[in-house]
């Protein structure tokens, strides 16, 4: 969600890993994982500043993908066995969702993330996020707020 890119995120969070296993595979296991996520916060900012000097390039030079060129792989039709009203139903909830998450300050978003979906306790996330564990309540706290409040509303 960060970068808006699957490709790009993946990329990021490969290169967090191997930075992870390069210098800090000696540490204990249970500091791995605010270790990992502090790194992978790092790669995406630096990210965010490479794009930045790729786009002014882009917009002179172009994109580079014509109009109407689709990638095949895309076109292959899905072999699952859920019906394609289905397939939409979920889409268009997890897109409500990740609209919802990516519309929220980039602080309460890293707390809601690190605590919901990657399972992190309290002082982890402080710990991956850089600040008190005072900060990371009440980053996730507002977090959850807002998005109970964003999709009461759009139901």
């Amino acid at each position: 969600m960060a970068v808006g890119s699957d490709d790009e995120a993946l990329d990021i969070v490969q290169d967090a890993m191997l930075k992870l296993a390069q210098r800090y595979s000696n540490r204990d296991e249970t500091e791995w994982a605010p270790l990992f996520h502090r790194i992978l916060q790092s790669k995406i900012r630096d990210w965010y500043r490479r794009s930045k000097v790729r786009n002014k390039w882009r917009v002179w030079l172009g994109s580079g993908k014509e109009e109407g060129q689709g990638d095949p792989i895309e076109q292959v039709p899905d072999p699952g066995v859920r019906s394609p009203e289905q397939e939409l139903a979920t889409r268009q909830e997890l897109d409500v969702l990740e609209q919802a998450i990516v519309s929220l300050p980039a602080r309460q978003q890293q707390a809601y993330i690190l605590r919901s979906w990657e399972g992190l306790d309290v002082a982890q996330t402080a710990n991956a996020m850089a600040c008190s564990t005072g900060s990371v309540k009440t980053h996730y706290s507002r977090a959850l707020q807002f998005l109970r409040s964003k999709l009461d509303n759009d139901q």
